[in-house]
């Protein structure tokens, strides 16, 4: 099985992306917010996969770390999941945002997702809730609470830092303890400064 690839970005489309690997090209299939990890064309890249297989087709899914693959496995257990769903679902929510809702029993969180309605979103979070807590996803040392409050000036932060090269796990706790440093109406630029001191150290 093929569990990781590394190689070039050769092209990507909506919800796919080809990895060139010493000249083959490997089809996998994306959520969004690994697509957009992945970068543009041209780019070195990693993604870390999972192949399905049914009676008359093979999917190769890739994922920006293995703690979104380990979500995808573990959300395509809970009936009614497939794999476009947990697609659409590891687009919608981070993982860290994922085991939140999964631990609060927050069903409208997940019900975000395209093609989630609110009985589904109900198995999912009530089905994965004493599992919530087995999967990375929030950052250690840092509250849930923390988490689930983060403003769309933190959501920002964490997207700078990411794009910076830190890890989302990373990228999560450091905003998180900077919002707690600075208190809920701090902005983006403050948050940032603070955060990528508390990363980089």
């Amino acid at each position: 099985m093929i569990a990781k690839l590394t190689g070039r970005l050769d092209e990507a489309g909506a919800d796919w992306a080809v990895i060139d690997v010493r000249g083959v090209g490997y089809l996998v299939h994306c959520s969004s917010k690994t697509l957009s990890a992945l970068g543009v064309a041209g780019d070195e890249c990693t993604v870390f996969t999972d192949l399905q297989v049914s009676e008359n087709a093979m999917r190769l899914l890739g994922f920006a770390t293995a703690e979104e693959r380990d979500w995808f496995r573990l959300l395509t257990q809970v009936q009614g999941v497939g794999g476009k769903v947990a697609l659409a679902i590891l687009s919608a929510l981070t993982t860290g945002e994922l085991q939140q809702a999964c631990a609060a029993g927050d069903a409208a969180q997940v019900a975000r997702a395209q093609g989630v309605g609110p009985k589904l979103a109900g198995r999912i979070v009530n089905e994965l809730k004493d599992k919530a807590g087995a999967l990375p996803g929030a950052p250690a040392g840092v509250p849930l609470a923390a988490i689930s409050q983060l403003g769309s000036a933190s959501a920002d932060a964490v997207s700078a830092l990411q794009n910076l090269g830190f890890k989302p796990a990373v990228a999560t706790s450091a905003v998180a303890h900077a919002q707690a440093e600075l208190g809920e109406g701090a902005g983006l630029n403050d948050l940032v400064r603070v955060a990528l001191k508390r990363a980089a150290g």
